[in-house]
């Protein structure tokens, strides 16, 4: 029972570490010696839970991040009173994150999937479906608001792009101004498509 629990524990530090990394240097700048050194493990540590190397660490690490990343966002949105509020509520938190941590990545999905996207299909791949899940999990919430289906789709779509657009603006200019007026805009253009009675 200690071994097992031992060894979810140094899988768990070899991915915290990672994401750790990616968020602070990217994929590309991130090296196996770092993640070793980063997590207290060892490079065969790594390669047991691992096999694929970097590559299939990184997979790991998009799909905990992400489902964990969506999954804040949407609770986020659903607490408030519209998907609108929520998604203001949902881009004042993130620029919080932003200026308390020197503006380093709050979620490299993103960092990573430009990165990989024409050097590494597999990991394209796999940010393709964090970004579907995020994606799904929009249009319900738009759904549920009352917004026609193909609306929603068309919003969930602009909100992912906007998010993750804003988050290059501001870490760029380190500065969340813009990142802000660009979480106002989409609340608003989200508002408009309410029904009355969700108003």
């Amino acid at each position: 029972m200690a071994t097992a629990t031992s060894s979810a524990d140094t899988r768990q530090r070899i991915m915290t570490a990672t994401n750790e990394l990616f968020r602070r240097q990217g994929f590309n700048g991130t090296s196996l010696s770092q993640i070793v050194k980063a997590s207290q493990s060892t490079t065969g540590s790594v390669y047991h839970f691992f096999p694929g190397g970097k590559d299939e660490l990184t997979a790991a690490v998009l799909r905990e991040s992400g489902a964990a990343y969506g999954e804040l966002v949407e609770l986020m949105i659903r607490d408030a009173a519209d998907p609108a509020v929520g998604m203001a509520d949902a881009f004042a938190g993130a620029a919080a994150v932003l200026t308390s941590t020197d503006f380093i990545d709050p979620c490299p999905i993103g960092t990573i999937a430009r990165e990989v996207a024409n050097t590494h299909d597999a990991l394209r791949g796999v940010a393709a479906m964090v970004m579907a899940g995020w994606t799904d999990s929009m249009v319900a919430i738009f759904v549920d608001a009352g917004i026609a289906e193909e609306r929603a789709h068309g919003l969930s779509t602009l909100s992912i792009a906007a998010i993750e657009g804003a988050f290059v603006l501001a870490r760029t200019h380190r500065d969340v101004a813009g990142f802000l007026a660009v979480g106002e805009m989409l609340a608003t253009t989200i508002r408009a498509e309410l029904p009355p009675t969700h108003l």
